[in-house]
């Protein structure tokens, strides 16, 4: 394999990363948050932050727009899906379809807005007596036009049902990968919503998170269609090897899908996002948390949103919590519930 493989080399800075078509978006949440408090934010002064806009990350930890536990309150989307993938922490999830959840470690939450959804992303800091780190990754994905004003989905994939494959190669070095999308030498990954664009039958659409160990040497094998765009987000670690290049990490790789490819790491644990799918191809207007084809479907959107309010919101505050001991759940705007 030679450096042809490899199209561009970017280096990863301030979120978010840069993305190709079809996703649209793609955030690595890293906070290092203090013991909790009674009410599940920190148990730290707040003082010197912009609350409702704190992105600076001071102290290691943001509040994001949250006011007294860190996240994201009620917000809208239209036109296309969010895919977000815990590692630490947990995230307590209510929506205007009455859908409410707490997913954590290991757990994804793939929710398609279609014609508009409005939802809650809070971060609780549930131990009061340790540090709440917490990470995750956002990646959004766009929506073809024919599926933009499809209905709303909230989908679960829980960690314990999520394929990961171990690979070892001949000096016994492990590599790590969990399908999150797509197939993977024989794994598979859990069926996605119906009007996803990772659901038609030719998107070749796949998400993995790699985590190599040191002195690992994978192949990540060559995509199925021709068309395929693949990313790779070098996020951590040092002395990685991609098709015999040496790569300063923090940095994003696209890469020629067609070509398998050799990943071989240096002295450190490594781990890589890799993001992979066939162009949907279609104009993109974007304003904010609305994603269509035209600027007319843009205003659109925001007058159906002050019309409407995409259903109105069920919960009782911007930012709903659950209680601290409730564990991992999903309950479905059908009434079905999933406890875990």
């Amino acid at each position: 394999m030679t450096t042809s493989s490899i199209l561009s080399v970017t280096p990863l800075s301030t979120p978010p990363w840069p993305t190709i078509d079809p996703f649209l978006f793609c955030v690595h949440h890293v906070d290092a948050y203090p013991r909790g408090n009674a009410a599940m934010g920190p148990d730290a002064p707040l003082g010197g932050r912009n609350l409702g806009q704190d992105f600076a990350n001071k102290d290691g930890w943001s509040m994001y727009h949250g006011q007294t536990v860190p996240g994201f309150p009620a917000h809208p989307h239209r036109g296309f899906e969010t895919v977000t993938i815990v590692r630490q922490g947990h995230i307590d999830h209510s929506d205007s379809l009455g859908a409410t959840a707490r997913f954590g470690p290991g757990d994804v939450q793939w929710l398609t807005a279609g014609k508009g959804i409005v939802h809650c992303e809070m971060f609780p800091l549930r131990n009061r007596d340790v540090p709440n780190p917490a990470e995750l990754f956002q990646i959004w994905l766009n929506l073809p036009a024919k599926n933009k004003m499809s209905e709303p989905h909230f989908t679960m994939f829980w960690g314990e049902n999520i394929q990961t494959l171990q690979h070892h190669d001949a000096q016994g070095h492990a590599t790590e990968v969990m399908v999150v999308a797509g197939s993977l030498d024989g794994a598979q990954g859990l069926p996605p919503p119906p009007d996803s664009w990772a659901s038609e039958a030719d998107s070749d659409l796949a998400i993995f998170t790699i985590r190599m160990a040191p002195g690992a040497r994978w192949t990540l094998p060559s995509a199925k269609h021709a068309a395929t765009r693949r990313l790779l987000y070098c996020f951590k670690g040092k002395n990685l090897t991609v098709a015999d290049r040496s790569i300063d990490t923090p940095s994003v790789l696209e890469v020629r899908a067609q070509d398998a490819l050799e990943l071989i790491n240096g002295d450190d644990h490594a781990e890589v996002l890799m993001l992979q799918g066939r162009p949907i191809g279609e104009p993109v207007a974007q304003y904010g948390p609305f994603v269509m084809n035209t600027q007319a479907e843009i205003h659109q959107a925001f007058a159906d949103y002050r019309r409407t309010e995409f259903g109105g919101w069920p919960w009782g505050a911007s930012d709903p919590v659950h209680p601290r001991e409730k564990g991992r759940f999903a309950l479905h705007a059908d009434g079905r519930l999933e406890e875990r």
